[in-house]
């Protein structure tokens, strides 16, 4: 089989540096730009040459935000209540709890989770700006939403143990099991949390 033209080889590589995507996933991909031909390409262009000069972190929540704004407009927006504090780990974990509507707080992304293993120790993350807006906006609640992992658990304890003050509620996402999923088929963490969070009916 003939080499692949160099543009197309190097496209594939790209691809399949994305997670998740494989070697053949990637070619597929590839193939099917070359099919819908150059706007589609074009578009795609263009949309990651934005990617990086078109976003930054938000110096005070850690979100993203567009290049033209100065702090996150959920953190600016007067109808959020600055007095309480969504953690999460990564900032696509806001679009996840916005989606649901319910939550009218504001958001802290700190940037990953604790984990040894992989080197990330508290220090490279966004712990220490928290522990200073808690103290500036008056913060009452600090809602935990990291994932129900070893190191989610272990940056919730983290998080809670550095928050001195008494008055400062601290919680947690309530773990359980989904709505349709059999026993058998939840996983040892979600089983516990769902065990330890049961409710009286």
């Amino acid at each position: 089989m003939p080499d692949l033209p160099k543009p197309l080889a190097d496209l594939i590589e790209a691809l399949s540096l994305l997670p998740g995507v494989g070697p053949r996933s990637a070619e597929r991909y590839a193939n099917s730009l070359i099919k819908r031909g150059p706007n589609v390409s074009q578009k795609l262009s263009d949309a990651l040459d934005n990617l990086n000069s078109k976003i930054k972190i938000c110096p005070r929540t850690f979100a993203l935000i567009s290049s033209d704004e100065s702090r996150s407009r959920l953190y600016d927006d007067p109808k959020r209540d600055k007095t309480i504090i969504a953690v999460v780990a990564e900032p696509f974990d806001i679009y996840a709890l916005e989606k649901t509507n319910h939550f009218a707080g504001t958001y802290h992304v700190i940037g990953g989770l604790i984990s040894p293993l992989d080197n990330i120790a508290p220090e490279d993350l966004h712990i220490k700006e928290l522990l200073a807006r808690i103290k500036e906006d008056k913060v009452g609640e600090v809602i935990i939403a990291t994932n129900a992992s070893v190191e989610g658990e272990t940056t919730a304890l983290y998080i809670k143990n550095q928050i001195k003050n008494p008055k400062i509620q601290v919680t947690r996402l309530a773990r359980g099991l989904p709505i349709g999923v059999d026993l058998e088929y939840a996983d040892m963490i979600t089983l516990t949390k769902a065990l330890e969070g049961r409710q009286r009916l």
